[in-house]
């Protein structure tokens, strides 16, 4: 492999016009067809395999034309202190706001409080509900505008009025942050680079694949049902990688320079090296997104795929975009150790071969040169591996301890700001009628095959008032064919709360029990409970996803690493990680801690698919830094270093570019938690905190510390399967053994032509 990049290196640094030139077209193609494709749609939330999605699609079937799929909206009335709903005047305000609702073209109906049974019992609050033909997503603004000047027209006529319901649905934005976190990211490159062109290199890169990613997904949109937040988490994981793998290839170009190599060669090797790092670090994140499919949820399976072409896309323009634009930046951009003018250095610099500190120990203008912190920090492990391992998974088991507390569910109105006019309905429909009137629970009987369909209603309904947390039951509501009805079922506690939970359980229950009876099926859907199997999928699914995406990267790991106890120190390392972050994610958003400073306004259960999610994308970038930092080590190793020596190498070459990388990648993911969807803020924060983890605790400590105690025994594979796994050459050995048959520059170039 490393061969090939090579040349394919070389080939994009001379033919760097059409290599450009394609990477430009393929933007302005991409962008072309965003600007041009329709908005996208509503974004189906099918739930496959679920008995909620079993009783929606019923609903589908045997009431058609009712819009299941619709938004809705809950235009909440409160009277003024000592006054009631039901006084004259406000009735008169309440039935002039519903008429004027019902005049909409969306709307395909309204219910008055007064002849619904939408009063509360002390008279001082009370609900109209609006149906719309359309999702929230798909409502035009003046229908929207239309709401919210009834509900203004309330408000002047004396009453508290909001609005709940996913009606005044709102496109997530990601706010200011976002620009910061690339700041943070460009600041970084300077300060690494010491120069404006190369740190500009990688950011130019990273944004041409990101736009081309994030383009085609907005062109998709309509066509896949593409949700709006596919493309801010696209936006997350490709701006991340595609900075961070064309920093890597422009710092071993600017190294290859310093040994005293030609621009062109340097550029080759550059890719043939550290480029297959790029490729299979770039797998590994691929295979961890697209895995997400074993879950079975649609929505997640399509944020997984697009999310993984926009790193794929990274990989490419790394391999052959940021060696065109060296080729353009010609001698704009430094080997290792020259001073550039930016950071006061003179014209040019020193020459390659005499590069400051490229070398632990090596004399520059007679003088020794200064090891790197790197080099200081490996040696330091090196010579106290136990206690720096101890120290590092000690302190990841104690950041861990929230996990032990995880509580996991799906946003609703009660999870929104207080500034929101949904929570603020969310919370008068709780004063007025109960925490559980927000989670109201449909229960569809199918009585198809009975011969006494409506004694099989009355008998569910009465089995349903007998359980506990159930504060009402709505008479049986059957479609025309009188085959099936709709029963409506208020719990005592609120959507989000185990006892609702128990309720969904012992309904589905009870529902076993009269189906055994009767043939008869009951099926509990609605919001609550199609949470509540979301939850249950996700967490069936995580250990079957484990398995898959760690096995996978596994036995690529082994490949590249030719050794057994590598792959699985970095798997484990990985679990450590991951558990630390979600214990961060629960200590921030679930018990509050630091919830100012990182703009979390409502404590509450943790995302549902949060933890699969994090454990997909962070395994994939922890892999990310192992292959970028062990394979300089390996290839030390395979050079004739002793394992301890390889270490320290292998930081003195990368712990520098490594760090740069995660603390990019942390900017980055950061930059995203001032996103107004909760999700997005909350992977933002959970992603950032874990990079910290795993780069700085788990890769720069308990890496080298572990690989220091295992000796050569790291580095161990069995004869047979060595003689078994391809040679796939990421250390570059195959380019060293050419230079060593004296193949130079030009034969390269004929084996590039040819």
């Amino acid at each position: 492999m490393a061969t090939f990049l090579y040349k394919l290196g070389r080939l994009a640094f001379r033919r760097r016009h059409f290599v450009a030139l394609m990477w430009v077209a393929l933007l302005t193609l991409a962008g072309v067809g965003a600007t041009s494709a329709p908005p996208a749609g509503t974004t189906s939330f099918s739930i496959p395999g679920t008995e909620a999605q079993k009783a929606f699609d019923l609903l589908e079937e045997r009431f058609p034309g009712t819009s299941a799929d619709g938004a809705t909206a809950r235009v909440v009335f409160k009277a003024p202190s000592g006054e009631k709903m039901t006084d004259a005047g406000h009735k008169a305000t309440v039935e002039q706001t519903v008429s004027g609702l019902a005049d909409g073209s969306e709307v395909a109906s309204v219910a008055d409080p007064y002849t619904g049974n939408a009063v509360s019992k002390d008279g001082t609050i009370a609900y109209a509900s609006v149906k719309y033909d359309v999702s929230g997503m798909e409502l035009e603004d003046s229908t929207k505008d239309a709401l919210e000047d009834a509900a203004q027209q309330a408000r002047d006529a004396g009453l508290t009025v909001e609005v709940g319901g996913d009606a005044l649905q709102a496109v997530p934005h990601t706010g200011a942050t976002e620009v910061i976190g690339i700041a943070v990211a460009a600041v970084v490159l300077v300060i690494t680079f010491g120069s404006l062109v190369a740190a500009g290199l990688p950011l130019l890169t990273a944004l041409i694949g990101v736009g081309i990613g994030v383009s085609s997904i907005t062109a998709l949109a309509s066509a896949l049902e593409l949700g709006s937040t596919t493309s801010i988490l696209a936006m997350m994981i490709g701006l991340a990688v595609g900075i961070d793998y064309a920093l890597f290839i422009v710092s071993r170009y600017r190294a290859e320079l310093a040994e005293g190599r030609e621009h062109e060669e340097a550029a080759g090797r550059a890719v043939g090296t550290a480029g297959s790092a790029v490729v299979f670090a770039g797998l590994t994140v691929v295979i961890a997104l697209v895995g997400l499919a074993v879950v079975n949820i649609p929505m997640l399976t399509k944020m997984g795929i697009a999310a993984a072409g926009t790193v794929a896309i990274a990989v490419l323009i790394a391999l052959t975009m940021v060696p065109a634009l060296l080729g353009y930046a010609g001698r704009r951009v430094k080997p290792t150790g020259a001073k550039s003018k930016l950071l006061g250095g003179g014209r040019g610099g020193k020459k390659a071969g005499e590069k400051a500190g490229e070398k632990a120990g090596e004399k520059t203008d007679g003088k020794p040169a200064k090891a790197n912190l790197g080099t200081r920090w490996a040696s330091f492990v090196v010579r106290r591996p136990l206690a720096v391992l101890l120290l590092g998974v000690i302190g990841l088991g104690a950041a861990a301890i929230p996990a032990a507390s995880l509580e996991l569910g799906l946003p609703d109105d009660g999870s929104q700001p207080t500034s929101t006019t949904q929570r603020r309905a969310y919370d008068l429909l709780s004063e007025g009628f109960g925490p559980g009137f927000n989670g109201p629970l449909m229960v569809v009987v199918d009585a198809k095959g009975s011969d006494a369909p409506k004694q099989v209603f009355t008998d569910v309904s009465d089995e349903i008032k007998d359980l506990e947390d159930v504060v009402a039951v709505t008479p049986p509501a059957p479609n025309k064919g009188g085959d099936t009805a709709t029963i409506t079922v208020i719990p005592d506690s609120k959507p989000s709360s185990v006892q609702t939970e128990d309720l969904v359980h012992a309904i589905r229950d009870a529902g076993g029990d009269i189906e055994a009876d009767t043939g008869a099926e009951t099926l509990v859907t609605g919001s609550t409970a199609m949470n509540i199997d979301v939850s249950q999928k996700l967490n069936d699914a995580l250990v079957p996803y484990l398995v898959l995406v760690v096995g996978l990267a596994f036995l690529l790991l082994i490949v590249v690493f030719r050794s057994i106890l590598v792959p699985l120190k970095a798997a484990l390392g990985f679990l450590l990680s991951v558990m630390a972050a979600l214990g961060a994610v629960v200590a921030v958003f679930q018990w509050g801690w630091l919830s100012g400073l990182m703009g979390v306004e409502e404590t509450g259960p943790v995302m549902s698919m949060m933890p699969i999610f994090m454990v997909g994308v962070v395994f994939g970038l922890a892999m990310d830094y192992e292959v970028f930092l062990v394979t300089r080590m390996r290839e030390a190793y395979v050079h004739g270093e002793k394992p301890n020596q390889a270490v320290v190498t292998g930081f003195k070459h990368g712990a520098r570019v490594v760090t740069a990388a995660a603390v990019i990648m942390m900017a980055v993911f950061a930059g995203f938690i001032g996103s107004s969807e909760s999700m997005v803020k909350m992977i933002g924060f959970g992603l950032a905190i874990a990079v910290f983890f795993d780069a700085f605790v788990v890769r720069m400590a308990i890496v080298p510390a572990v690989l220091a105690l295992l000796g050569r025994k790291a580095w161990w594979l069995p004869k047979w399967l060595d003689r078994a796994l391809p040679n796939v050459d990421v250390e570059g050995e195959g380019l060293r053994t050419a230079e060593e048959r004296g193949s130079g520059p030009d034969e390269d170039r004929e084996l590039v032509r040819t």
